[in-house]
């Protein structure tokens, strides 16, 4: 009988000691994979944009593809993370390798379906979108490379989140440096030929991004199979194949459309700033990137609370999870007031270093010191969001945010558009962030008071550490 997953072994790392330090543990790794995934993007958009305006403008416009790609991933993964995570936690060696071994299964039925489609609509999809005939080529060039290789770009995320789920975040973000530096050394040797390789333009480009994915795919499969012991050779009935899939896809979906939300909001808030110019839009458009850098570390600390959650809860330590969720709330509004800061301080350089029109200065300089002081906000809502996806309550998260994007900002946007001018657009993310992290707060904590008194009950009443999270629920 094989040995079982390492995981189970391991689990008091998660569910005993100091929580603070836990978290942070957790955390600092996923800071670094958000980075190398970061800087994936910014390499190949760098090297691509040295061939012409042309061969950059075509790759922008996969752009929009391969984020609606890339939702589903990370939809999987989050899955992944929480059903994997609190099997961890109960301890059943059976679920762990079933969960695991189908969710990688999953993801290659999911991207090969996406391929196939793929394949079969890209002059119509990107035409649709805008290219003309010479885009449309040069498109073709790279996006028949992506779709045949998309498994192996999707699959590593599925892997590498479930090595998460054991609380291992620093294996994950080793295996993603990996990956872009393969990236970084390939891009340039097969985009503009060097020796006996040939230049290949976009198509070299697509070549990369597929071989530097598939190591990571390698060494992820390695770690789960080797190290980890997760994947199972095991074919499972029909019933229990399907049964792990519900599980996993009862979080990826609600998960994926929620990463959806957002870039749908972004593309509509930017139509309305395109009124007052592309100076204004070109400041939203390098405000919105310096955003996303400093959320970085609220999403890593996001990211870190799902196996976290996910194994106490599944160990049944519902304080951890209470001290986990108010201590990673605590730490995103410092660390947004902390930021914001930064911003009031430093903003106006910042903006300077990606353009010197003084119109687009004045844009992004507006948007960081107006929407920064909501991001403590903002992280209060992503923290909550993840804590909901651990605790497989999927909807809450959805819900909230779809609120925050289009019954608040996008509404309150086209008013302020409409009637006060550029700021308004960004005082309505001002609310919109403000709004979505108190409902965050409060519905975590009505949430979680009455899983764990349904927990309880159905254990027998309320007794010891269950009384006290009744009595004190999450603040």
């Amino acid at each position: 009988m094989s040995a079982p997953p390492r995981a189970v072994d391991r689990k008091a790392a998660l569910t005993e000691g100091p929580i603070p330090s836990t978290l942070l543990r957790l955390a600092l790794p996923m800071v670094v994979a958000f980075l190398s995934f970061v800087g994936f993007n910014v390499v190949d958009t760098y090297f691509v944009g040295q061939l012409g305006t042309n061969e950059l403008a075509a790759m922008s416009f996969t752009f929009p593809v391969i984020m609606v790609v890339s939702s589903v991933s990370i939809g999987i993964g989050i899955g992944t993370t929480s059903a994997v995570s609190r099997a961890i936690g109960e301890g059943d060696t059976h679920k762990i390798r079933r969960l695991t071994t189908d969710a990688v299964t999953l993801g290659l039925v999911v991207t090969a379906s996406v391929a196939f489609v793929g394949l079969l609509t890209i002059e119509p999809l990107f035409r649709a979108l805008g290219a003309d005939e010479a885009i449309v080529a040069l498109i073709r060039q790279y996006m028949v490379i992506w779709y045949v290789g998309v498994p192996v770009v999707v699959i590593p995320q599925v892997g590498n989140s479930a090595i998460r789920a054991t609380g291992d975040t620093r294996t994950p973000a080793t295996i993603m440096i990996g990956a872009m530096l393969v990236n970084v050394v390939l891009d340039p040797l097969l985009i503009f030929g060097w020796g006996p390789v040939p230049a290949l333009g976009l198509t070299g480009a697509a070549i990369a991004t597929v071989a530097a994915r598939g190591v990571a795919l390698g060494l992820s499969l390695l770690v789960l199979v080797r190290r980890e012991r997760m994947i199972t050779t095991e074919i499972p009935s029909a019933s229990e194949g399907l049964a792990s899939w519900r599980a996993v896809l009862y979080i990826a979906i609600p998960a994926g459309l929620t990463q959806l939300i957002v870039p749908l909001s972004t593309g509509v808030i930017t139509r309305f700033v395109s009124e007052y110019g592309v100076e204004a839009v070109a400041g939203f458009g390098v405000a919105t990137r310096l955003e996303l850098f400093a959320i970085l570390t609220v999403n890593a600390l996001a990211a870190a609370l799902i196996p976290f959650v996910g194994q106490n809860w599944g160990a049944r330590k519902a304080e951890r999870v209470r001290i986990g969720a108010r201590t990673a709330m605590v730490w995103a509004m410092i660390w947004g007031v902390a930021i914001w800061s930064l911003m009031l301080i430093f903003g106006r350089p910042l903006a300077g270093l990606f353009n010197d029109d003084p119109l687009v200065v004045g844009t992004t300089v507006s948007y960081l010191w107006i929407v920064g002081s909501s991001f403590g906000f903002w992280g209060l809502f992503i923290v909550s969001a993840s804590a909901f996806n651990a605790l497989n309550k999927p909807m809450p998260s959805a819900l909230l945010s779809l609120i925050r994007a289009f019954a608040i900002w996008v509404p309150l946007a086209w008013i302020g558009a409409s009637f006060f001018g550029l700021d308004a657009i960004w005082w309505a993310a001002v609310v919109a962030n403000v709004a979505a992290g108190v409902m965050g707060v409060v519905w975590f904590r009505s949430a979680f008071t009455r899983m764990v008194r349904a927990r309880s009950d159905s254990e027998g009443g309320a007794n010891g550490a269950y009384a006290t999270e009744i009595a004190n629920p999450v603040a």
